[in-house]
Formats: C-alpha cells, structure tokens, sequence
C-alpha cells in the first residue's frame, strides 16, 4: 500500500466507519420516535408521535449533556496535566503497565544514546551517504499535506528527488516550488534509504517486548520548518525519535472526540505544474473522507464552538528523545528547520479500549456534536 493510501486508512478509519455503515444524521431520533409513535397507538396516532418526539429529544440532549462532561471527567481520571518525562527507557512490563494500557503519552530520554545516528546524523553526513539516492518528498504550496483545503481533503504532490536535492533547498543553496518534506509512511527508511539501517536499531527492543509484536513500519522524516502535519489520529502505537532538531507536538487525548469536528471531503492531489505552480485535481474513484477541518493553532471556534472546551497538551521532542504516542491520540505536529527523525509504528490492539473510542466516535456523530 502507498503511503497515501496508509495514511488515509491509519487516520480516517475511526471517522470513515461511523459515516458509511449507513448512519443518517436523525437515527437516534427517528428510532425513538417510532418508538413512540408505537407506544401511543392507544391514544391516537397525533397524540403519540407528539409525546414519542418529546421523548426522543429529552433523551437526544441527555445523550448529548452527557458527551459533553466525559472529557472533564476521562481528563481528570487519567490524562496528565503536562507529558510526563522518564529518564531511562522503562522494561517491557512497565511500559505496558504504566503507559501502553492506560493510553498515556510519555517522553523517554537516553533511549537513543547507544544509536551511531544520534552522533551522525547531520545534512552534510546524509549528502556524503544517500545523497544521490532518490527519495519520495511531499511537495505543497503551504507545507500541510493531507489536510483541508476548501472544500477538499488534499493530499500532496509526490516527486522523486535524489536526496541532495531536498539538502539543497533545506541549506539555501537551491530553491524548489513549494515546500517540500520527506514524509512517506510505508516504511521509507529501509524501503528507501537503506544505507542508513545499519546506524540505529531496526525496531525498539523493549517496546516490541511489551507489544508483542514488530512494528508494521519504520519511517524517516526530514523537511523544512513550514511543512506541518494537520490534526489528526492514528491507529498505531508511535515511538516517535528526534534524531536532530526539535518537533512541536499538540495532542488530544481520545476523550476529547465530542469536542473535535470530523467533516466529508472529496479526497483531491496538488500536481505541479511545468511552470511551478500548483493545481487541484480531485480523485475521482475515491470515497469522500472524514477529516478534521480545524486548525488547532487558530481555531475557527464560531465555526467551531465546541473546540473552545478541549484542553490541548503541548510538548517539544528534542534530539535524542523518544515520544511515546498512544493510539488514538489526536496530533498535530511542526518541527524545526532541516529536522531528522525516525518513528516506529506498531499497530495497536483492536481491543475493548478500541470499542469504546468507537463507540464515543458514532455516538458523537449520531448526536450531532461533530
């Protein structure tokens, strides 16, 4: 599968299921009013549909006052204040036991100090080693990829560049229409750049230890300070490492869904043009996807109303640290110029805890808060 294709599988299919499994915006309410309309049959059908509307909406507000209070309360349950920091990688049975099942993010520091990439890894290193290797960089005019545009969801021009090229813009000695970010999520690290394997580990030995599992992918990132990664979740437990610069980290936890719009868009792609401008081209045998519209460092909140009471926890990731990122977790994500990092991606357990979410996700939707 593409790294397009990935992306729009892992980040939309919590909303995608709720909206194509034949959800219709008054299904909680029609069903209570049949109900009522049944119950009322003795006392004339005016009469019972009357008293089965009354019913459907008390019932429709309650549901909806109680989506409303379950943020504060899973907030004051079980999400910190602050990203807690460790200092030392934890063992398998903790990271499971204190971060894994209760869905808490965590920085881990020194994680990465015995990685050859910690100390190596700079611009000039990666030219002298791939440089000539070609990569997939994600082009836009504005540097968000996968993110609303309008009335559209559009993803990136994609272009194969040797990776001097994309060194070349991020040092100021060449210029390339656009912003430019090496962001391909199917495992572009050994897929892509393998020369570079041998100078960090092929997966988190304590992590795959606590999950059971390999990751599914292992994925490198470098760009330019304008490329940002819009408001979104994943269906993956993310060990996200810094191996040079800084990454800017706005989370949500999943409680948080009542409070975060979801909205359908036509799926559409930037193409490049030969002048170096950008054009729109819709997708035309895609499904429309679900996708936040907001962004969360100027929220529309007159559009938006309900975002004003989520509560964002904000984190920087310098080199050398780890982030543990949750399934689930809404992020939105900027970093420093010419940053270099690598993230581990395992795939979660699609378990209780994920019923739930999904059940908050249509419960959300069916009740008109999204």
């Amino acid at each position: 599968m593409s790294g397009r294709g990935r992306r729009l599988q892992t980040s939309a299919v919590g909303g995608a299921q709720g909206v194509g499994e034949g959800w219709q915006p008054g299904g909680l309410q029609e069903t209570a009013l049949e109900r009522g309309r049944g119950e009322g049959r003795g006392f004339g059908a005016g009469a019972g549909s009357r008293g089965g509307g009354i019913m459907a909406e008390a019932a429709l507000d309650a549901v909806r006052r109680e989506l409303r209070e379950f943020p504060a309360a899973a907030r004051e349950l079980s999400v910190p204040l602050a990203v807690p920091y460790l200092d030392e990688p934890p063992s398998p049975l903790h990271f499971y036991r204190d971060w894994v099942c209760p869905n808490r993010p965590c920085i881990i520091r020194n994680a990465l100090h015995h990685w050859p990439a910690l100390h190596k890894w700079s611009l000039s290193y990666l030219r002298a080693t791939v440089g000539s290797t070609e990569v997939s960089v994600a082009v836009t005019p504005d540097g968000y990829a996968d993110a609303v545009q309008g009335d559209r969801f559009v993803m990136p021009a994609e272009r194969c560049l040797p990776l001097s090229c994309v060194l070349d813009v991020l040092e100021g000695r060449a210029q390339h229409p656009g912003v430019l970010y090496v962001q391909k999520q199917c495992s572009n690290l050994p897929t892509e750049l393998p020369q570079l394997l041998p100078d960090l580990e092929p997966h988190v030995p304590w992590a795959s230890e606590a999950l059971g599992k390999m990751p599914d992918a292992v994925n490198f990132w470098l760009g330019e300070a304008s490329a940002v990664t819009s408001l979104h979740k994943d269906h993956y437990e993310n060990l996200y490492c810094v191996i040079s610069g800084e990454k800017h980290f706005l989370l949500h936890p999943p409680s948080d869904r009542p409070f975060i719009p979801y909205e359908l868009y036509t799926p559409a792609t930037y193409q490049l043009t030969e002048e170096g401008s950008f054009k729109v081209v819709d997708e035309e045998a895609m499904e429309k996807v679900p996708w936040i519209p907001l962004d969360p460092l100027a929220p529309d909140l007159a559009r938006y109303p309900s975002y004003s009471q989520a509560q964002a926890l904000h984190c920087t990731v310098q080199a050398g640290e780890m982030l543990y990122l949750p399934a689930l977790w809404f992020h939105h994500v900027q970093q420093s110029h010419g940053c270099i990092a690598v993230n581990f991606w395992y795939d979660m357990e699609y378990d209780l805890k994920y019923s739930y979410f999904q059940l908050l996700d249509s419960l959300t939707k069916a009740s008109g808060l999204n």
